[in-house]
C-alpha cells in the first residue's frame, strides 16, 4: 500500500516539472548569484503600524522581464534557520 503513495507523489512531482517547462517558467538562467548573510542578533521591539498606502499602478506581465538597468538574478539569503533563493530583478 505504501508503494501506491510513493508512486502518486512521484507522478505529481514529475507532472509539476513538465508543466513548469511547458509554461517556460525558469527558462532563463541568472547572470550572477547574489548572496546575503544575515547575522543572528536579538530581535528588536515591534514598531507602530503605519497607515495604509494608496494602491500602486499595475505592473508589467512576465516573470522574467526586468526593467532597464537591472537583470534577472538569483539572490541567496543565508539566515539562522537555513537559506532561501529568490529569483528576482537586481539593479546593475
Amino acid at each position: 500500500m505504501r508503494w501506491i503513495l510513493v508512486a502518486a507523489i512521484g507522478l505529481a512531482a514529475g507532472s509539476g516539472f513538465f508543466i513548469a517547462q511547458a509554461l517556460g517558467v525558469g527558462s532563463q538562467q541568472p547572470a550572477k548569484t547574489v548572496t546575503i548573510d544575515v547575522g543572528a542578533g536579538p530581535p528588536g521591539p515591534a514598531g507602530p503600524a503605519g497607515p495604509e498606502g494608496p494602491r500602486g499602478p499595475a505592473g508589467s506581465p512576465g516573470a522574467e522581464s526586468c526593467p532597464s538597468g537591472s537583470s534577472f538574478q538569483a539572490v541567496q539569503v543565508n539566515h539562522v534557520g537555513g537559506h532561501i533563493v529568490l529569483w528576482t530583478c537586481v539593479a546593475s
